[in-house]
């Protein structure tokens, strides 16, 4: 820079000062960015999902309004404006605050192709009439399509868990007298499960029985964390007068699972969008 301007510019900034801080407070008063959207409308959508699941988080609402825009309807916004939303008019769900698993499981239960590995377990329901159901289920361990499942107001027999096999490869595969490949079967230590006939049944139609270590029940995680999502989503929030009711609703809720049901593991995609989007396979069943 030249003298002549240097003096120039130490004579300019001196008498200016006052007219730049008085600039930049009425520069600091003006708003800055975009103006907020409009919440009523989005609003509105997150609450009608709420009044039907009632136990979803912001995530899995968030997965069903960009469900909703890709089947045509309204824009989804991005997850943390949902969450802003939702918390802003006390929309969140509390934090669980229970204690964490003692145990872990240091293995992966869950594989990267379809038909590989299946994993079972069950689970009861108190009804009002003190009645109880139990359910017998079996899981995907890629896709987590509940395949298949039995329910009984007695405990679940081994003849049960054979019933469940059977009903389970009929859904993959249709009527089959055997596997076309080999298929583990990945179970906890019950005796429906360890039985001799059981296992020599699950042999015979190409299924490879494995259960998890003895009192670590994690290690069968899949299927514990199924349980805990049709208890909390499904279960709690259902009329269980008696045992026939709940028995009547379980093919609805296992449908919904399958079909609506947001998981993470599957980029909050339900298992049957997973299993179009994944593989040109046709789906079988409902």
């Amino acid at each position: 820079m030249s003298p002549i301007l240097e003096t120039v510019s130490e004579f300019a900034t001196e008498p200016s000062r006052q007219h730049l801080s008085s600039a930049r407070r009425k520069a600091a008063a003006r708003s800055r960015g975009r103006p907020p959207l409009p919440e009523e409308e989005l609003v509105a959508r997150i609450q009608a999902l709420i009044a039907e699941l009632p136990t979803y988080g912001y995530r899995r609402i968030h997965a069903l309004l960009r469900r909703q825009a890709r089947n045509g309807g309204p824009s989804a916004p991005n997850a943390k404006r949902v969450y802003r939303v939702m918390k802003v008019h006390g929309l969140l769900l509390q934090r669980h605050s229970g204690k964490a698993d003692e145990r872990r499981h240091d293995g992966r239960v869950a594989v990267d192709t379809r038909n590989t590995r299946w994993c079972s377990d069950g689970f009861e329901i108190g009804c009002d009439n003190g009645e109880k159901v139990r359910v017998a289920f079996s899981l995907d361990c890629c896709d987590r399509e509940a395949m298949g499942f039995v329910a009984t107001t007695a405990g679940i027999s081994a003849e049960d868990v054979r019933d469940l096999m059977t009903a389970t490869v009929e859904h993959r595969f249709g009527r089959v007298n055997r596997l076309p490949s080999t298929i583990e079967w990945l179970t906890d230590n019950g005796s429906c499960y360890t039985a001799r006939e059981t296992r020599r049944f699950a042999r015979e139609i190409n299924l490879r029985p494995r259960t998890t270590p003895i009192e670590s029940p994690q290690s069968n995680g899949m299927a514990e964390a199924f349980v805990r999502t049709m208890k909390r989503d499904y279960v709690r929030v259902a009329e269980k007068p008696n045992a026939r009711a709940v028995i009547n609703q379980l093919p609805s809720w296992f449908h919904h699972y399958n079909t609506v049901h947001p998981h993470r593991a599957l980029g909050y995609l339900a298992p049957r969008e997973y299993i179009v989007q994944s593989t040109s396979e046709e789906l079988s069943g409902n």
